[in-house]
């Protein structure tokens, strides 16, 4: 029987603030990390509100300081997402103690960091330029900049990684599919270590004008920390957030071996594609569910024996109702009984980097059985009233099997199993 793979390390940059503990406790405190945007001017743009990483003039305690991921020269090669990767990567590689030095190590070590977009804003503002200041003007590092694999780039080149590497481009199930791809390559021996997750910043005038114009964002201005709101009848749209959630993976028999501490099993994972509509799911969920049973068999579960769902619940009525319907699906009267949660109230969407903040927050609940709350749930869905959404406040629960749900606009669905050590 091969060794199964374990988490050996964590880091985070969320709306929250930057580091795993900083943003673990404020979730579980009810804080929200949506506010006004403030980093442009947004005009006659209805959007308002985003979940921005805060800096550290504003959040001295837990706030994002560029100038120690990268120096200034650095910082004119890479964009936002690709900051906020690196200083991901820095946390989770630190407590996993995983530098690799020599050859063997570091072509062992895979590099897989999802994004839905990538560098967006230097995209806009590389348009910007050439319409009002001519080819001339541009940047030769433009294009490093926003492709989306550059953020497994980036991060790659500093540690020396030299095994493969990777980007789903997956919208928001992209998250989730990278920490999926590189169990893969760790089943299929290219690989012994893999750094996972996602990363995005792609708050921008253009990229909110074009969710506005799906109809898919919220338009809350008066109490920004309210706007995002899973599962309530209130919700008019998601709340686009940013930041980077990564994990450092590999076996539990090579973790042992070199004396690094587990802190959860990966023990599941599986992903569909629904085959049905560019930006909604079905409405019976059958795509959804079938990403999840696979999960389950992978990782030779009941249904039932999943204590905790960490809903990909975006705030969106029809997304919301999709991924309730595959929940019914896939579990059916066992449903009721497991606690579910919709960590986005606090944080809003981040998109390509949400399965890999989520993958994080479903590993800690299981380690500490403890539940994150549903924020902004006052009046749930009259079709919800069976189900436990863990309204307003956390709370403990025993956590021995955590799903955690990616769904992404083109049908793609992907599901992760975080199991206690």
């Amino acid at each position: 029987m091969s060794s199964p793979l374990v988490i050996t390390g964590m880091g985070m940059v969320s709306p929250l603030g930057c580091g795993v503990n900083a943003s673990w406790e404020r979730l579980l405190a009810g804080r929200s990390g949506v506010s006004s945007i403030t980093r442009f001017e947004t005009g006659e743009l209805p959007i308002k509100v985003a979940g921005t990483v805060p800096g550290r003039e504003s959040d001295p305690e837990a706030g994002f300081d560029p100038d120690r991921v990268a120096d200034a020269k650095e910082r004119r090669k890479m964009e936002l997402f690709s900051l906020y990767a690196m200083a991901a990567a820095e946390e989770a590689l630190t407590q996993a103690n995983w530098f690799p030095s020599s050859d063997e190590e570091r072509l062992a070590t895979a590099t897989i960091v999802g994004s839905g977009i990538g560098g967006f804003p230097t995209i806009t503002q590389a348009q910007n330029t050439l319409s009002t200041r001519g080819y001339r003007r541009l940047s030769p590092f433009t294009v490093p900049a926003f492709l989306a694999n550059l953020a497994a780039g980036n991060v790659s080149i500093r540690y020396g990684l030299r095994g493969p590497l990777g980007c789903p481009v997956t919208a928001c199930a992209a998250g989730v599919q990278a920490i999926g791809d590189g169990m893969r390559l760790i089943r299929s021996g290219e690989a012994e270590v893999a750094l996972v997750g996602g990363a995005e910043a792609c708050i921008d005038p253009l990229s909110l004008a074009s969710f506005h114009a799906m109809k898919a964002l919220s338009t809350e201005q008066a109490a920004p920390a309210k706007a995002s709101r899973p599962f309530d009848q209130a919700r008019n749209g998601f709340v686009m957030g940013e930041g980077a959630g990564l994990l450092v993976i590999e076996t539990l028999a090579h973790a042992e071996a070199r004396g690094a501490t587990p802190l959860a099993f990966l023990s599941g994972y599986g992903t569909s594609a629904d085959a049905h509509h560019i930006t909604a799911g079905p409405e019976d969920g059958a795509g959804a569910a079938a990403a999840i049973r696979a999960a389950l068999r992978m990782a030779g579960l009941a249904p039932e024996a999943i204590d905790h769902i960490n809903a990909h619940a975006t705030s969106t009525p029809v997304g919301d109702r999709a991924e309730i319907a595959a929940l019914r699906n896939a579990f059916g009267d066992a449903l009721p009984g497991i606690p579910i949660s919709a960590t986005k109230s606090a944080t809003g969407h981040l998109l390509g980097a949400a399965g890999g903040v989520e993958s994080i927050f479903s590993a800690l609940a299981a380690i500490q059985d403890r539940l994150p709350p549903t924020l902004n749930l006052e009046h749930a869905d009259a079709d919800l009233s069976d189900l436990d959404l863990v309204p307003g406040e956390a709370r403990e629960h025993r956590c021995r099997h955590v799903l955690c749900n990616g769904f992404g606009f083109g049908g793609v669905n992907a599901a992760l199993i975080v199991s206690k050590v």
